[in-house]
């Protein structure tokens, strides 16, 4: 492909969070829209800058599925350009058939990956089954139960479907989880209208390995306790041992519901969820992951402040103007909303909810 400097859209890897995000945002919009990229101050305002593992990774999984030209794509760079191939050519790589297998390295994340992956594969249309091995539950990321049981049915009232199985859970410092990902291609991605929703009952998932039972028994208790200071109730708990190449947990506390329609008809989708720490009692992790879930909770919002911002990239997308109320806005999600209008020039809007609800209404709208 010729190109030249000014047909890039050049992203500044430093603009607001500067985060990973960016680049996972980015990337995944070149891939669906197009339209060749430049990266640049790659996770400039981190201890440790440029690109680590996980997003070199990223990118030359989605440049190898979508045969898309990389350059600088090497842990530490801190600048990489994406270029993906001509819009009349096969959208996905001949291999099409061959299940594929991503190893990320050590406890590298897993759901960080599938948050550029999923969409990318989706939208443009594509169905993918995947293996990837990494890192399940780890700190600064979703662990793998919210991506099964809070983006899953969130992205699937918007038309994207996947479904994720775990074979091996992967702890820090170690990783060594196994997980297979299946990935359907998107029709077209709908709208969504959701600024009030049912009020549903809490519902957890303690998962141990490697530890004993009591361990994730006591995370529910902990959990538990801090609900029902709220008066909130637990419609279900789960506590299960997985196979792990290492010690570790993790928990999730949350409530979501999927369909089709507008307004009340589907969601809210809110969860929060915490890992097991060396030193941390396991009633303090489960009661952190409750208090996660109960910022939003609490508040009505009809989603919890991660997925705000996952959703803003198929949302950028979507064949009509969305709207979704959050409890909180967070730099993630101002990035976010900033990259993804870079790239697909839709118009959004962030403004305080004027009955009274204390939440924001989050507007995202896209160019026709």
């Amino acid at each position: 492909m010729s190109m030249t400097d000014m047909e890039l859209v050049r992203i500044d890897g430093s603009y607001g969070e500067g985060g990973g995000q960016i680049l996972r945002t980015a990337i995944a919009l070149s891939v669906i829209t197009k339209k060749p990229i430049e990266v640049f101050n790659i996770r400039a305002k981190r201890p440790n800058p440029g690109l680590r593992p996980q997003h070199a990774a990223t990118v030359k999984i989605l440049a190898e599925i979508f045969n898309a030209r990389v350059e600088n794509v090497e842990v530490g760079s801190s600048i990489i350009r994406f270029i993906p191939m001509e819009a009349d050519g096969t959208s996905i790589n001949s291999n099409r058939n061959r299940k594929k297998r991503m190893d990320i390295g050590t406890a590298g994340s897993i759901t960080l990956v599938l948050q550029a992956l999923i969409p990318a594969v989706s939208i443009s249309g594509n169905r993918l089954e995947m293996e990837l091995v990494g890192g399940t539950d780890v700190k600064w990321s979703p662990t793998l139960d919210y991506m099964r049981y809070v983006v899953r049915p969130a992205f699937k009232a918007i038309g994207i479907e996947f479904s994720v199985s775990v074979e091996k859970r992967g702890y820090y410092p170690i990783g060594g989880g196994v997980v297979h990902v299946s990935i359907e291609p998107c029709a077209g991605v709908k709208a969504l209208d959701l600024l009030s929703a049912p009020r549903l009952d809490a519902r957890i998932v303690s998962v141990c390995s490697n530890l004993p039972r009591h361990v994730a028994e006591r995370q529910v208790a902990g959990a538990l306790v801090r609900l029902e200071r709220e008066g909130v109730v637990c419609a279900h708990r789960s506590v299960s041992l997985e196979p792990a190449a290492s010690p570790g947990s993790s928990i999730l506390v949350y409530c979501s519901s999927g369909g089709s329609g507008s307004g009340s008809d589907y969601g809210p989708f809110i969860g929060g969820d915490a890992i097991g720490e060396k030193g941390k009692r396991a009633e303090e992790v489960g009661a952190s992951a409750a208090s996660k879930f109960l910022e939003s909770y609490i508040s009505n919002a009809t989603v919890d402040t991660n997925l705000a911002d996952m959703l803003v990239l198929p949302l950028s997308l979507a064949d009509g103007k969305s709207r979704y109320t959050v409890s909180s806005v967070s730099q993630h999600l101002d990035t976010n909303l900033y990259i993804a209008s870079r790239i697909t020039s839709c118009r959004y809007n962030i403004e305080k909810d004027t009955n009274g609800l204390g939440v924001y209404q989050v507007v995202i709208e896209p160019v026709r």
